[in-house]
C-alpha cells in the first residue's frame, strides 16, 4: 500500500510541475519557482472535536497537502472545539479574522441567511454525484459565493457524507401521530420540515449528542450514517434506526476569510484550493467506506439495532411539508429562490442520467 507521505509528495510534485508549466508559480505570478518564497501561517477552527473521522481527517489531509505543496512555507494549525469551545461560533470567528478559515456546515447558518441552507443539502434533492456536478459545473460555486460575499468570506466544498440515515429513535414510528411532540436534534431544512409536523427541533453540537439522548433532553437524533453513528453509541439508547430522506448529499464546507485569502500569493491560493478539493472528495470516499464497513457488521455485532423505513403516509407528509417550506422560504429570500431554481433545473437534467445509469443497474442487480 502506498503510504500517505508518498501520496502527498506525488500530488505536490504534480502541482509544482503544473505551476512551472503555467508560469504562475512565483509570488508576482511571473516565472520560475513552483511556489512563493513567502512564509504564511494560518489557523483553522473546526465545528468538531479533535477526533471525528472522517470530518477531522479531511481537515488534517488538507493542511498536510498545503504544507507539502508549499515546501513547508504555508502551514495551517487546526483548532477543534476542545480548544475554541464554540462549534457554532466558527462563522463569526472567520468573519472577524480571529481564524483564517474553518471546517463546518453551511446549514448551521440559517439564522444569518436562509440561503445558506440549500448549500449543504435539500431534502428529497440531489444525491452526492449530482450535487458535486452542480457545484463545479452547473453554477453552484458561483451561487454559493454570492451568498458568502455578503459575509466577507469564501466558501468551498468541504467533503460529502453521501446519503445520510434518517435518525435514531427510542420508539418505532408507525404513524404521523408518533412523531408529534418528539424532541429531536436535526439541522437544516429537515429540522424546519419536522417542526411543521409537530416535532420540537433543536441543533446540538456533535460532542453533546450522546449525553442529550441519554439524559432525555431529546427523544431522537440524526447524525450521519453507520460509519460515524455506531462509534457514538446512539444504538445503546435509541434502537430504531431509520433510513434517510432529509440529507441525500450533505456537503460540509471550508469557510475562508476573504481578505486573508486575497492577500495570499497566487500560488498559495491555488495550493489551498487544490488541497481543499482533494481532501473534500477523499472524505466522501472514506465516509462511504466507513458506512459500508459498519453496515456489514450491524446484524452480528449490534443485534438490538432495528432498521426501519418511515411509513409511506409519514414520508408523504414530509414531502408535502418540505415542498411548502421551500416555497415559503424562497418567497422571503431572492437568492435562496435563485439557488433552489438552479438546483431543481440541474437535478431534472442530471436525474435522467442517474435513472438510466446507476438506478437501472441497481434495480436489475439487487
Amino acid at each position: 500500500m502506498v503510504s500517505k507521505k508518498i501520496k502527498l509528495m506525488a500530488v505536490a510534485a504534480l502541482f509544482a510541475f503544473g505551476l512551472a508549466l503555467s508560469g504562475c508559480g512565483s509570488k508576482d505570478g511571473g516565472s520560475g519557482t513552483a511556489v512563493s518564497g513567502k512564509t504564511v501561517h494560518w489557523k483553522l477552527a473546526m465545528s468538531w472535536g479533535s477526533s471525528l473521522p472522517p470530518f477531522t481527517d479531511a481537515v488534517e489531509q488538507m493542511a498536510a497537502l498545503v504544507k507539502e505543496m508549499s515546501g513547508g512555507k504555508f502551514t495551517i494549525t487546526i483548532d477543534s472545539t476542545n480548544k475554541h469551545k464554540s462549534a457554532f461560533g466558527v462563522f463569526e470567528m472567520v468573519k472577524l479574522g480571529q481564524y483564517d478559515m474553518s471546517h463546518t456546515a453551511s446549514y448551521y447558518w440559517k439564522g444569518k441567511d436562509t440561503a445558506t441552507l440549500a448549500l449543504t443539502t435539500v431534502p428529497f434533492g440531489m444525491i452526492a454525484p449530482e450535487q458535486y456536478a452542480w457545484f463545479y459545473y452547473g453554477g453552484g460555486m458561483e451561487l454559493m459565493q454570492k451568498v458568502y460575499n455578503k459575509q466577507g468570506m469564501y466558501s468551498f466544498p468541504g467533503g460529502n457524507t453521501g446519503n445520510q440515515m434518517g435518525g435514531w429513535f427510542r420508539k418505532e414510528i408507525k404513524t404521523l401521530a408518533d412523531l408529534k411532540g418528539l424532541k429531536m436534534r436535526i439541522p437544516g431544512f429537515a429540522g424546519e420540515v419536522l417542526a411543521k409536523l409537530g416535532l420540537t427541533v433543536t441543533n446540538i453540537a456533535p460532542g453533546e449528542l450522546y449525553t442529550a439522548l441519554e439524559r432525555g433532553t431529546i427523544d431522537a437524533l440524526e447524525w450521519v450514517g453507520p460509519g460515524m453513528d455506531i462509534s457514538m453509541g446512539f444504538h445503546k439508547i435509541a434502537p430504531y434506526y431509520y433510513t434517510g430522506w432529509h440529507e441525500p448529499a450533505t456537503e460540509l464546507q471550508f469557510l475562508v476569510n476573504q481578505k486573508k485569502f486575497d492577500g495570499l500569493p497566487k500560488s498559495y491560493q491555488e495550493i489551498l484550493k487544490i488541497a481543499m478539493r482533494l481532501a473534500a472528495y477523499d472524505m466522501y470516499i472514506k465516509n462511504y467506506h466507513m458506512s459500508a464497513d459498519a453496515w456489514s457488521k450491524i446484524a452480528k455485532e449490534f443485534p438490538n439495532v432495528k432498521i426501519r423505513t418511515f411509513p409511506k403516509p409519514v414520508m408523504d407528509a414530509m414531502k408535502k411539508a418540505n415542498k411548502a417550506l421551500l416555497v415559503e422560504l424562497a418567497a422571503q429570500n431572492q437568492l435562496l429562490k435563485e439557488i433552489l431554481a438552479s438546483q431543481e433545473a440541474y437535478m431534472k437534467k442530471s436525474r435522467e442520467w442517474t435513472r438510466m445509469s446507476d438506478y437501472s443497474f441497481l434495480k436489475d442487480n439487487l
